[in-house]
């Protein structure tokens, strides 16, 4: 048992390596991360590395955001019951003042909704309800349907799903879905609850090409979100959707987005030769490595600076913000 414990210790890379080199194309380009989870990345890097040299979460910003271009992030809350630190790391957002000490000029934008079903109270909605309000607030997600792996009965999973969902359009709020297995039944719950126009951000997409043809077809406000997935060789379904959508007469619908601290891009260990092992945590930074993919997956006439720029205008129009 000893052997392997120092094994895996020894296999745990240097704290160092989680602040990348600055991307060539970020050098020039906006970062935008649409969906990232970042109460849980901070939770994961302090279990990792357990004395690291960041001591709360907008150190931990500060230290590897700046410097990266990395201008804005929609922080996704969606496992209940919600920590009240949803309200505190959103106050600190309101103020330039604010903006500027304590996020490293790292414009902070947040989503909220409940993607565990069986866990949806009447209490957990009166505190999505309260995050709405939030001048910081530009959604409610993510929320949606996973046949995957079933943590709620589908029956359940289905009923929230429309629950939320009638709640966030008479909001007129945007709506961050989360579907994987569950095609059919997110379509038919989507077009019989959600008017065609009305903002749609479809995260994380991994399903058939041909249901984002239709997704895309139906609502003419909705992207689809890219993550560090399209890298893994399990997954062919993104990068053909990727290659559809800049086919399009539109042009391409997406968002590039992290899902941290979820799926580091395989392709970034080619910028980091001396990494041995693999880094623990997804993080904002690595959305350039996101968009590097996508242009290597046969889209003619699409690097990675055109990538990025496309998906920060899309960001700007379905989120509402200014990329400062």
């Amino acid at each position: 048992m000893g052997k392997n414990n120092n094994k895996k210790k020894s296999s745990l890379p240097d704290e160092k390596h989680l602040l990348l080199p600055l991307h060539r194309t970020a050098a020039t380009t906006s970062v935008v991360d649409t969906h990232t989870h970042l109460l849980t990345t901070y939770s994961w890097y302090r279990s990792k590395y357990s004395t690291g040299k960041f001591n709360d979460i907008y150190e931990f910003v500060r230290g590897l955001y700046v410097g990266r271009n990395v201008k804005a992030i929609v922080d996704v809350w969606c496992e209940p019951p919600v920590p009240r630190a949803w309200k505190e790391l959103a106050d600190s957002a309101i103020s330039p003042a604010d903006r500027a000490t304590k996020w490293g000029g790292v414009d902070y934008w947040f989503v909220m909704g409940d993607h565990e079903a069986k866990k949806y109270t009447d209490e957990v909605e009166k505190t999505i309800l309260e995050a709405m309000a939030h001048p910081r607030c530009v959604g409610w997600g993510e929320i949606g349907l996973d046949y995957h792996y079933d943590h709620s009965p589908r029956r359940i999973q289905q009923e929230i799903l429309t629950r939320q969902l009638r709640i966030a359009v008479a909001l007129k709020k945007l709506i961050t879905i989360h579907t994987r297995e569950a095609e059919e039944d997110t379509e038919r719950i989507l077009k019989a609850e959600v008017p065609a126009d009305h903002p749609i951000h479809i995260h994380c997409f991994t399903d058939s090409p041909e249901f984002a043809q239709r997704l895309l077809d139906h609502f003419p406000n909705l992207h689809i979100g890219i993550t560090g997935v399209i890298s893994y060789s399990t997954n062919v379904n993104t990068s053909a959707t990727v290659r559809h959508m800049v086919s399009r007469p539109e042009g391409p619908r997406f968002l590039l987005e992290t899902d941290a601290p979820y799926m580091v891009p395989g392709n970034i260990y080619a910028s980091l030769p001396e990494v041995k092992g693999r880094l623990p945590i997804c993080h904002t930074a690595m959305i350039p490595w996101v968009a590097d993919f996508a242009a290597a997956s046969g889209v003619d006439g699409w690097d990675t600076a055109r990538i990025m720029r496309r998906a920060n205008e899309n960001a700007c129009k379905v989120y509402g913000i200014a990329i400062s």
